[in-house]
């Protein structure tokens, strides 16, 4: 006697699991991407076309305040501003300890190139290297 299984064993595989894990790693991806964002100021940085590989630790942000005609310097990004009296200063204190010093400078496209070299002074006095930062265009 013979006895027959009535169920077949089914071969398939279903993806509906591992498109849900997809789904959750690129929302996860673009959450996070979203907030890495080393410039906390909005600046509308100049365009270029060349690109520099050094990392700085230090960033020097210069925010032109159209209105009132001024400029306010801001160090890594803090949205406190300082005097440009206190700007050496603070740049020492944090780049006292590193064996390559270099800071990046973020500057508004408006900011004239006067308070720009400025700051290029304060590197070239403590012999620090400096990176512009711009826009990719």
């Amino acid at each position: 006697m013979a006895i027959k299984r009535t169920t077949k064993v089914d071969s398939g595989f279903s993806m509906s699991s591992m498109t849900d894990i997809v789904f959750l790693l690129l929302i996860f991806f673009l959450v996070t991407s979203t907030l890495i964002n080393p410039n906390a100021l909005k600046l509308l940085l100049p365009k270029s076309t060349g690109q520099v590989s050094a990392k700085a630790t230090v960033s020097v942000s210069i925010k032109h305040w159209k209105d009132t005609d001024t400029f306010s310097y801001h160090i890594n990004g803090n949205k406190t501003p300082i005097d440009f009296a206190e700007v050496e200063d603070a740049l020492i204190g944090l780049l006292q300890q590193e064996e390559d010093p270099t800071f990046s400078i973020y500057a508004d496209e408006t900011v004239p190139v006067r308070e720009v070299v400025q700051v290029m002074n304060i590197a070239k006095r403590n012999h620090y290297k400096v990176i512009m930062a711009t826009s990719p265009e």
